[in-house]
C-alpha cells in the first residue's frame, strides 16, 4: 500500500509529515517506531489516530507536535519546516501555534481554573483575546468554576480547564495524547463534544491519538497506524466501523 491517498488532502494543509521515520537503538536493539510515514492533517478538520499498542501512533503524534525528534523526513506546521528549527525557536514555535491536552491533565495546583487557561500566554507575555476567552469558557461550562484550584474539581471539569487552556491561545493546531483516558464515559464525551465543537464552530484543527472507537467517532477522519506504517483510513467514521477495522487488524496483522 502507497501512502499517497492519505497525503492528498483536499483541504488546506495544518500538518504535514512526509516520508517521515523514527528509529531507536541501532543493530538487534534498533526499533522502527515510524516507517515511513507521509500524512496532512487538514486545518479545521479533527483527525483520530489510531492502532494497536507498539505502532507508532503516540510516536506520530509526538513527532508532528515538535515534542520528539525524528530520524529523517519531514515535518512542517503551516509553512515551517520543524527540523530547520533550533530549541528555543521550537519551543516557541509550539508555545505560539501548538496546542496540547494530555491524559493527566497537566493543571498546575496553586492557580485557580482561569489561572490554568491563560497560563500559556502568561509565560509567553501576551494578553488573551478578552472576547475569544470568554467565548470558549462559555463553551466548555467553566463559567462558574473559574476561581476554583484543580482539587476542588472533577476529573472532567480538570479536563475542561485543559481543553479550555488549549484553544485560550487561538493555536493553528491542537493535539490531544488520549485526552479522556482518564475520564468517566460521560466526562469524555463531554470532552470529545467540546473538541468537536471546536472545530465545527470555531474552525479549529485537532489531532487526537486514542485507542476508543467510541472517542474516535467524534472525528473527522480516522488514520490507522500498524507497524509504523499508516495502514488505513476512515472518513466519517462510525464507532462500530472503527471497532471492525480495528479487529480486522487485528485478525489479519499489518496489511500491506
Amino acid at each position: 500500500m502507497t501512502t499517497t491517498p492519505f497525503a492528498a488532502r483536499a483541504t488546506a494543509v495544518a500538518a504535514r509529515a512526509t516520508d517521515l521515520s523514527k528509529v531507536y537503538g541501532q543493530g538487534e536493539t534498533q526499533v522502527v517506531a515510524l516507517d515511513h510515514v507521509s500524512v496532512d492533517f487538514g486545518q479545521g478538520e479533527f483527525t483520530a489516530i489510531m492502532g494497536p499498542s507498539g505502532s507508532g501512533k503516540s510516536t506520530l503524534m509526538h513527532c508532528v507536535a515538535g515534542l520528539d525528534s525524528f530520524s529523517s523526513g519531514s515535518v512542517r506546521l503551516g509553512e515551517t519546516e520543524l527540523s530547520m528549527l533550533k530549541d528555543k525557536q521550537l519551543t516557541k514555535l509550539r508555545r505560539d501555534k501548538i496546542g496540547f491536552i494530555f491524559q493527566a491533565f497537566n493543571l498546575l495546583p496553586t492557580l485557580t481554573a482561569l489561572e490554568n487557561i491563560t497560563l500559556p500566554m502568561d509565560i509567553a507575555g501576551r494578553k488573551p483575546d478578552k472576547q475569544w476567552l470568554e467565548q470558549v469558557i462559555d463553551m466548555v461550562g467553566l463559567s462558574g468554576r473559574l476561581g476554583h484550584r484543580p482539587t476542588e474539581l472533577s476529573g472532567g471539569q480538570q479536563q475542561r480547564v485543559a481543553v479550555a487552556r488549549a484553544l485560550a491561545s487561538q493555536p493553528e493546531i491542537i493535539f490531544g495524547d488520549e485526552p479522556t483516558g482518564n475520564l468517566d464515559s460521560r466526562s469524555g464525551a463531554e470532552v470529545l463534544g467540546f473538541l468537536r465543537n471546536s472545530v465545527r464552530d470555531l474552525g479549529q484543527t485537532v489531532v487526537m491519538v486514542t485507542h476508543d472507537p467510541v472517542a474516535a467517532s467524534y472525528a473527522d477522519r480516522v488514520i490507522f497506524l500498524a507497524d509504523g506504517r499508516i495502514v488505513d483510513e476512515m472518513l466519517k467514521p462510525t464507532a462500530d466501523g472503527v471497532l471492525d477495522r480495528m479487529k480486522h487488524f487485528d485478525a489479519k496483522g499489518r496489511t500491506s
